[in-house]
């Protein structure tokens, strides 16, 4: 069993972080946010963007999703029918080819096996070389599935399962807060889980576990936020219940971490909702986007006094941080990577280009060649910027249960703070971009969403379509040194 590793940092990789604020969560007095630049305090923000109004997409895409629906309702109306009736993932075994017929959640196409993209004139040609058994690439904002590839296929997500565990648990506990780690803490850990590492007996802020479970895909912090959070069960529990709120119906959870366990699954899909869901809170924003940090070191004796050092961790999102055979992503913010035996490698990342902000999922690629996730989910990047706002969209993002499918008061948006208040302040997404108000939880199931447009009458079958826009609010651009 391997787990992913800290690959060797490239020698000509830029240093520093990529910055869209300041820490979220204001410190306490005498409280310690050691890792990176955190110190709790509030200024100015750098390299950032609100929500993106993008007018012309706006009123374009309502009407490219309803041409998509009418042109292919032929077609996938006997699949729709066919489908599974979408429920909650209980312990599966992968299969080994993808099943004929998926889960229909957000829409009949994304239900089909093989490539689903309505390829009509002015659209650009897929790359040709994407070699995954599973990928998607979306509009982050309005849901708009551009293309995918066996988006529902259940597969070994690897470590792009904390992206989950994150977004259940990272609301619990203020940035601020210190535990001193027991030996219980890190207890049933798998062999071979990458770690940071943390050590026993010493003392870390919550900011410096969640950098060490981004940066690092630290297993060994995973387990101590679990403990600090009430045990691995219960974690495990609430993130099976936080994945059924936001319809990510593929998903069974065994491990926090997402080492490989029998019956741990999740779907190219599922985790562009889970990513999708966390970009909405400021700490998972922050975290996420992170290249390089300080990390507490062990205390030792120096001189009869007692010292603790630090030393650097950098994160293994390549498109994020840069290879010797990947460069960084232009416009990339995040959000998470894996690698394991059964998983193979995959990969959730954000960008955003000229208004346009993109996610997009790989899972699994056949092709063995170093870094290929990375290469891979920058062709369908580039392919996806190139057709956003031309393309027929083939399904959608849906939102979670618990939102109700109406817009919210103007001006709202979720602070997104791991721990902090659910105060609103002015967005600039007007009266068509609206936030609600995150609902915090003790799940963290609460979400931000925004919600556009209205229900589009299809045939006098009474088929609907519901276009969403969910604005992902101060998303990051490098910051230059």
């Amino acid at each position: 069993m391997t787990q992913l590793h800290t690959p060797k940092a490239s020698r000509n990789q830029e240093t520093g972080r990529l910055s869209f604020m300041r820490p979220v969560s204001p410190s306490s007095p005498g409280a310690r946010a050691r890792g990176g630049a955190g110190d709790g305090t509030s200024g100015p923000l750098a390299c950032t963007f609100s929500s993106v109004p993008a007018p012309l997409q706006t009123i374009r895409r309502p009407l490219l999703v309803l041409s998509a629906a009418l042109s292919s309702l032929a077609l996938t109306a006997p699949v729709a029918l066919a489908a599974p009736t979408p429920t909650p993932s209980s312990s599966v075994t992968p299969t080994a080819t993808p099943p004929a017929n998926m889960s229909s959640v957000g829409g009949a196409r994304l239900a089909m096996a093989g490539t689903q993209v309505n390829l009509t004139s002015g659209v650009p040609v897929l790359p040709k070389d994407v070699t995954a058994r599973s990928w998607i690439v979306s509009d982050a904002e309005s849901g708009a599935v551009l293309a995918a590839h066996n988006a529902h296929w259940r597969l070994p997500p690897a470590s792009t399962l904390k992206m989950l565990f994150a977004d259940t648990v990272m609301p619990k506990f203020p940035k601020t807060t210190e535990h001193k780690v027991v030996p219980t803490d890190l207890a049933g850990m798998g062999a071979g889980s990458s770690v940071v590492p943390i050590k026993e007996g010493e003392s870390y802020t919550v900011h410096d576990l969640w950098l060490g479970v981004f940066l690092r895909s630290g297993n060994d912090a995973v387990h101590v936020l679990s403990h600090m959070y009430g045990g691995v069960d219960k974690t495990v529990a609430d993130m099976n219940t936080h994945a059924e709120d936001l319809q990510a119906l593929d998903t069974h959870v065994v491990t926090p971490d997402g080492y490989d366990e029998p019956g741990q699954v999740s779907s190219a899909y599922d985790l562009t909702l889970f990513a999708r869901s966390g970009l909405q809170k400021k700490d998972f924003r922050e975290y996420c986007s992170t290249v390089s940090a300080k990390f507490p070191g062990e205390t030792t004796k120096q001189k009869g006094k007692s010292v603790r050092g630090t030393f650097d961790i950098r994160n293994t999102n390549r498109l994020l941080s840069g290879d010797s055979d990947v460069s960084v992503y232009p416009g990339i913010a995040g959000v998470k990577n894996g690698n394991t035996t059964n998983a193979g490698a995959t990969f959730t990342g954000v960008a955003e280009r000229n208004g346009k902000v993109l996610l997009v999922t790989v899972m699994n690629p056949e092709k063995d060649e170093h870094n290929e996730v990375y290469k891979e989910a920058a062709k369908i990047l580039d392919w996806g910027f190139q057709a956003d706002g031309k393309v027929q969209p083939v399904g959608e993002l849906v939102p979670p249960k618990n939102v109700p499918q109406a817009s919210a008061q103007p001006g709202a948006t979720a602070s997104g703070e791991a721990g902090g208040d659910t105060s609103t302040k002015p967005t600039a997404g007007g009266s068509a971009s609206a936030v609600a108000s995150e609902d915090e939880g003790s799940s963290g199931v609460g979400i931000a969403l925004a919600v556009t447009g209205g229900l589009l009458v299809l045939l006098a079958a009474g088929v609907f379509l519901v276009n969403r826009r969910w604005p992902l609010p101060d998303l990051v651009r490098r910051r230059r040194p």
